[in-house]
């Protein structure tokens, strides 16, 4: 897949060429179909942004000393093979629903981590093999607090708020589907990696470039003067903390209003500067964080452009109605989840494929009679199996892991088969 599929940019330059000449065989002008497009490619400036911080923060929460003490204690506790994977398991799962960005990070620090634990207390543990299933687990966040296309409908003012409305999270990831495939998938990770474990099993020693991934970070230098001291002065953080606290607790206790992506921004922010504990050691993790989010600066625009086209030229309507021709209400999950796959292996970005998606599936949805929920959660099931098997996430991984991807994507394979499965008997038959 590496050598056949062409990088995000270049997919979207692909994509617009495509509808751009099904936009003229339909009988739009070439002018119509440029403003389509030039109206499309500016759309999700605020949303660029809001993504920009998210995965920005993120990183630097991750960077956090209390989250890598947590984990090495947490590895102490396994006395078996099973334990290791079920509390690996669960630990990256509960990271990854509270932020995708934690369990991409922390996946092959917590695989690392436990993985030298069991060598070091005779536990059988193949490290690649659990590296594989911890980014497996990852998916909850999926159907978590930062999964983006509910976050995006929930908030008001999203690019397809004319056509459906706002969508509270209660009716996409609270909703019993969402819940229940989050439940299944992590249930059957957790079977899977006793059942599946390999019998030679390969420990961490034997990769020595991942142990030097979990070396403690060098000590910052001493304070040599007074403005140095105020940024390294814990005072002035929590001066700032407490004004974010204040504010989420007029949001979600006072107003009782709910999760979007502003408010999971500013609970992201609070969480980096209080566990860090000075605006030094904050800027210090934030100059590093932010190159993890250069992928999403210009590439929704591109994104963007292309959903343009879809929404304001004849091709969403066709490609609409041509969808709900061939679907009912029990197979239209099927095929939103078919159709996700796909555009999943070229759009690497949930965002991103929402974005391009979202419009045509919200149309088709309301052609078949089913919800416009339903929809999106099994299209996000098809987006999922992209992340399950192509190799731009596990090249991620693997890099943070400082292991080739190939010596462990092939257990993707497996994990997105079982994924697809449950997801495509959730989202027909569960309510949503």
């Amino acid at each position: 897949m590496g050598h056949i599929v062409p990088d995000a940019a270049t997919t979207s330059v692909i994509l617009v060429l495509i509808l751009f000449a099904m936009a003229m065989m339909l009988g739009d002008p070439l002018e119509k179909a440029m403003e389509a497009y030039y109206k499309g490619l500016w759309m999700l400036l605020p949303f660029t942004m809001q993504m920009t911080l998210i995965i920005t923060l993120s990183s630097v929460l991750g960077a956090t000393p209390f989250l890598r003490w947590a984990i090495v204690r947490l590895s102490r506790i396994p006395g078996t093979t099973a334990q290791v994977v079920i509390v690996s398991v669960l630990l990256t799962s509960c990271l990854s629903y509270l932020y995708w960005g934690l369990g991409m990070t922390l996946a092959p620090l917590i695989a690392i981590h436990f993985s030298r634990e069991a060598e070091r207390r005779g536990i059988r543990v193949d490290f690649l093999y659990l590296l594989a299933l911890l980014w497996g687990a990852n998916s909850a966040w999926q159907y978590g607090f930062s999964a983006s296309a509910p976050l995006l409908m929930a908030t008001p003012g999203h690019f397809l708020e004319k056509l459906t409305g706002v969508l509270p999270l209660s009716q996409t990831i609270w909703s019993p589907a969402a819940i229940l495939q989050t439940l299944l998938f992590g249930a059957a990770l957790m079977v899977m990696g006793c059942w599946l474990m390999p019998r030679e099993v390969r420990p961490v020693s034997a990769f020595p470039d991942a142990i030097k991934a979990i070396e403690e970070p060098e000590p910052a230098a001493a304070a040599k003067n007074w403005s140095e001291r105020i940024e390294r002065n814990s005072l002035v953080v929590m001066l700032l903390c407490l004004l974010l606290g204040g504010w989420l607790y007029l949001h979600f206790f006072t107003k009782r209003l709910g999760l979007d992506i502003n408010s999971l921004n500013t609970t992201l922010l609070f969480l980096c500067l209080l566990l860090h504990g000075s605006i030094h050691q904050f800027s210090r993790a934030l100059q590093k964080a932010v190159l993890s989010a250069w992928p999403v600066i210009v590439l929704y625009h591109l994104y963007a452009g292309v959903a343009g086209l879809i929404q304001n030229t004849s091709v969403g309507e066709f490609l609409a109605q041509a969808v709900a021709a061939v679907s009912t209400p029990y197979t239209f999950p099927t095929l939103a989840a078919l159709t996700g796959a796909l555009v999943s292996i070229f759009v690497p970005s949930s965002g991103g494929q929402w974005a391009i998606q979202g419009y045509v599936t919200s149309k088709a949805a309301a052609a078949v009679g089913v919800s416009v929920t339903r929809g999106m959660l099994a299209l996000g099931v098809g987006d999922h199996v992209g992340n399950l098997t192509s190799p731009f996430w596990y090249a991620v991984v693997g890099g943070i892991a400082r292991v080739n991807f190939r010596e462990f994507i092939g257990y993707g394979l497996v994990l997105a088969v079982v994924w697809f499965v449950l997801g495509i008997v959730v989202f027909t038959f569960a309510p949503c």
